[in-house]
């Protein structure tokens, strides 16, 4: 059974920063690409950063700059470093892979 969950979101002030967090389980995760996807309120969802198998990246241009997606085999996870963050940051974060998607993390960017 496959499961991604995600943990790490919270409440933020423009300019701070969060650091995401997506645990796999069920999958052989060293060879599977991993993504994070984001959807704010009226919103459809949306790409935000993935990475490949050989640690390749691609970043929505909105988050270029500022986002940092990354791995780490041995634990299984895939991070999302997120710095510089802006109001328009505000979304439920969400780790996908293949047809698989967790339940979202809450990112909330307000002074």
């Amino acid at each position: 059974q496959v499961q991604l969950v995600e943990s790490g979101g919270g409440l933020v002030q423009p300019g701070g920063s969060l650091r995401l967090s997506c645990a796999a389980s069920g999958i052989i995760f060293s060879i599977a690409t991993m993504g994070w996807y984001r959807q704010a309120p009226g919103n459809p969802r949306a790409l935000v950063a993935a990475i490949n198998t050989g640690g390749g990246t691609n970043y929505a241009d909105s988050v270029k700059g500022r986002f940092t997606i990354s791995r780490d085999n041995a634990k299984n996870t895939v991070y999302l470093q997120m710095n510089s963050l802006k109001p328009e940051d505000t979304a439920v974060y969400y780790c996908r892979h293949a047809n698989y998607w967790g339940q979202g993390t809450q990112v909330t960017v307000s002074s």
